[in-house]
């Protein structure tokens, strides 16, 4: 399903931001859109954390089908 690739691509890009900021103290969502209150910003925060939910549901699905095969 497409829905499901573009979810977890932004979880991915997510990912990465949250990896720089751990590692480097680096927010690159908030240095490309102009701090972290920016609206833009929080646009993109909210969009990742609906991405990450969208991809909670991928464990379920995987979990469906391979009950489903074994049976």
């Amino acid at each position: 399903m497409i829905m499901d690739r573009i979810a977890l691509i932004i979880t991915i890009i997510g990912a990465l931001n949250w990896g720089s900021i751990g590692l480097f103290k680096f927010d690159i969502v908030a240095w490309l859109c102009g701090g972290q209150t920016a609206l833009v910003s929080r646009i993109i925060y909210t969009v990742v954390a609906l991405a990450g939910i969208w991809c909670v549901s991928l464990l379920f699905r995987a979990r469906e089908r391979f009950e489903a095969l074994d049976e």
